[in-house]
């Protein structure tokens, strides 16, 4: 009866991380194994599965470049108004990216837009898809830096290779005319080709104070709607509303009693 020393679980390491398997190598060692044995390529198989998803995820996560991790299982639906044709899973399984579609976060500052967005990426990111999360400011700084190092296309292309587009906060924050360019640029490179997610607290009517112009609004506008829904987040402040809870509760083991 043979033994495993040392020295043969360094082999086994050292040979494991050579090999790419064949077919017929690994139906030959299937053919010939006791139940015992394919049990142990089994569970063999499956850890080195699991270890490759979890690597791809955290350089897919470290990629994304998101703010904070945000999960969905952390989110709060209260204040998410859906379209009728839509559901939760639609979002949650990201059956939308199937088919390339967009979505537009709609409502006032702090009610979730922000953290269901990179709640959404993380998932994709965990599901081994490639997304990419910036605010629009933070895109436009981006696509500039590149255009002025010669390397626009480059940095376009780059972008083309996420299936998930996250631009943030779209009108927060004022966008000159040539970052305004930039910005339809990567919108329209978007189009049919990936899926995109916008937050915005303006209506489409006000898209023509970020793009400088209603024509390249409507652009814009046009490129997004024809694949999209617009899900609408009101109430009042997830920030604010997730404090007062938290002040709530504090109350309430310190006194006894609650605030409202």
């Amino acid at each position: 009866m043979s033994t495993t020393t040392p020295n043969n679980k360094d082999r086994v390491v050292a040979l494991g991380r050579q090999l790419y398997l064949t077919t017929a190598v690994l139906r030959e060692c299937a053919d010939h194994a006791t139940p015992r044995q394919c049990d142990i390529l089994i569970e063999l198989f499956e850890a080195e599965l699991e270890s490759r998803s979890a690597s791809r995820a955290r350089r897919l996560m470290h990629r994304a470049r998101v703010p904070v991790r945000k999960t969905l299982d952390s989110y709060d639906w209260s204040p998410v108004t859906l379209p009728a044709d839509i559901t939760r899973e639609h979002l949650t399984t990201l059956n939308f990216l199937n088919g390339c579609e967009d979505l537009v976060f709609y409502g006032d500052v702090g009610t979730g837009k922000t953290h269901l967005a990179i709640a959404l990426v993380t998932q994709a990111c965990l599901e081994g898809i490639p997304a990419r999360f910036f605010t629009a400011a933070g895109l436009v700084d981006h696509l500039r830096n590149a255009k002025h190092a010669g390397k626009l296309d480059k940095e376009l292309a780059s972008l083309g290779k996420n299936e998930l587009l996250v631009i943030d906060e779209l009108g927060y924050i004022p966008i000159d005319t040539d970052g305004a360019r930039l910005l339809f640029q990567a919108i329209a490179d978007a189009y049919e080709q990936r899926s995109l997610i916008i937050t915005t607290n303006l209506a489409f009517s006000q898209w023509g104070q970020v793009f400088g112009n209603d024509d390249m609004a409507a652009a814009a506008i046009d490129r997004i709607v024809h694949h999209a829904d617009v899900i609408a987040l009101k109430g009042a402040s997830y920030r604010l509303r997730h404090h007062a809870t938290a002040a709530d509760e504090l109350r309430r083991v310190t006194t006894g009693t609650n605030l409202r």
